[in-house]
């Protein structure tokens, strides 16, 4: 079968990477207050290129923080779907700079795939929805639904202020559904689609036991370390099994359908080369669980960093005041964040012993994301892909954490994963790459998805 934009995406080849590489030389680093600049006039080139596409009321939205950006078409009538494309402009800080072989701003092609902060993450991604409309305004002369777009500018901090966006803009953000072009593909020759993505809770824990360092030698053995204490708390956050030992941790975990539990079976996994990948000798997580259900489908709990008295060279003999504790929580689907918290800080204040002061500092919070893999436009989705790619299309759950939820959520939409990057595309480190091949493909399979989910419709 003719795919509807390879014609005409082979002839805007050159134009079409133009433009992706001009976007890429823009330093748009939202955690850099002094790139403030840049990330906005990311946006105000972003905003260019969907008013060239075709798309009107084009306009940088203001928040809080940095600046988002609208687009829309809507000519096609009122009974037609209407579907929200998501992406974000903003890039991670490029450190350590002496590990990346070209210039991270210096957006260079090398074996295939061009390398540059945001070509995967998510610039590119983002280009290859709005380079589809164009080339559909273009070729049929109009969509066959109403379209939106919102690219966000903080989603790499976090997305502080997206929700509160989200909510002001409710009424002209409102869609049938939402496309999300921000995540991976499993491989060239097994084309999948995410499905869902974790949540995460995080935390700040410290502890005090005394005004100051006491010397070891004069009070060691008589008063409580803080050291043993923090330690204990992070031994005893998983049992034998590596299982969470909150209570009721796993109580709302949802069971995987039998199209999930197939396409986890069917997917190409070499635990020796991801091994290698991940630079460990070998692998743990919770019983009973295969790595890949462990990395996606499953909760997990995390300490991420711990700390207490001296760190310095040689030994200082003395028994530290106070010790420090960071731990996170991904969630997955029907998890509540709010009902993790209220756990786990009844679980930590069960191991504070009397006399000791302690300090829980939350670090944000991110509710899972889940779309059924029998939803009408998920079958969209995966025709769409499938053509493209010429193959069965397989699902996946993705480890991270994102806007999807809130998206979702305040929208009341299901979120939709069109994403082409590899799971080794250097997604916020060095040597950041996009596969180009993996670009175009993106791009065609965009602009098959309009016309799949316009024969579904409304749904609900």
């Amino acid at each position: 079968m003719d795919l509807r934009l390879a014609a005409w995406a082979e002839g805007e080849r050159e134009a079409i990477t133009d433009r992706l590489v001009e976007w890429l030389r823009i330093p748009s680093i939202s955690a850099h207050p002094d790139r403030a600049a840049d990330v906005r006039a990311s946006a105000e080139l972003c905003a260019r290129m969907l008013t060239d596409a075709g798309l009107e009321h084009a306009e940088v939205l203001e928040t809080a923080g940095a600046p988002a950006v609208y687009a829309d078409w809507l000519h096609a009538g009122p009974d037609a779907p209407t579907f929200l494309i998501y992406g974000h402009h903003d890039v991670q800080p490029v450190d350590p700079l002496e590990l990346w072989e070209t210039p991270p701003f210096e957006p260079t092609f090398v074996d295939g795939e061009l390398r540059g902060r945001g070509s995967v993450d998510d610039k590119g991604q983002t280009l290859y929805e709005i380079e589809a409309l164009r080339g559909l305004l273009r070729v049929e002369g109009a969509l066959p639904v109403n379209v939106k777009v919102l690219v966000e500018g903080e989603e790499e901090v976090g997305s502080p202020h997206f929700e509160a966006l989200l909510e002001q803009h409710a009424d002209r953000l409102a869609c049938d559904g939402v496309v999300v072009s921000d995540t991976t593909m499993w491989g060239p020759d097994v084309p999948s689609t995410c499905v869902g993505m974790r949540g995460l809770v995080a935390y700040d824990v410290s502890v005090r036991t005394a005004k100051g360092d006491l010397h070891s030698g004069v009070f060691g053995g008589a008063v409580p370390n803080p050291a043993h204490l923090v330690a204990s708390i992070a031994a005893a956050l998983h049992d034998a099994e590596n299982r969470v030992t909150i209570p009721g941790f796993y109580d709302r975990v949802r069971p995987l359908t039998e199209a999930e539990e197939r396409s986890l079976a069917e997917l190409p996994f070499d635990e020796g080369a991801w091994k290698a990948m991940a630079g460990v000798q070998r692998l743990d997580g919770e019983a009973g669980w295969s790595t890949l259900a462990r990395l996606g489908y499953r909760p997990t709990c995390e300490v991420v960093g711990i700390g207490s008295g001296y760190q310095g060279d040689g030994i200082k003999t003395i028994v530290p005041a106070t010790g420090n504790l960071k731990v996170t929580f991904r969630l997955v689907a029907d998890q509540d964040p709010a009902e993790v918290d209220a756990a786990f800080r009844s679980w930590l204040a069960e191991r504070i012993p009397d006399g000791v002061e302690c300090t829980v500092t939350p670090e944000g919070g991110v509710a899972p994301c889940l779309t059924p893999v029998d939803h009408p436009y998920v079958g969209a989705l995966t025709t769409a892909i499938g053509r493209v790619w010429g193959r069965d299309v397989l699902f996946t759950r993705e480890g991270g954490s994102g806007p999807e939820e809130a998206l979702a959520r305040v929208l009341d939409a299901p979120v939709l994963f069109l994403g082409v990057g590899y799971p080794d595309d250097r997604f916020h480190a060095p040597n950041e790459r996009l596969v180009m091949d993996q670009f175009w493909k993106g791009l065609l399979a965009a602009g098959e998805l309009w016309h799949e989910l316009a024969k579904v419709g409304r749904v609900g």
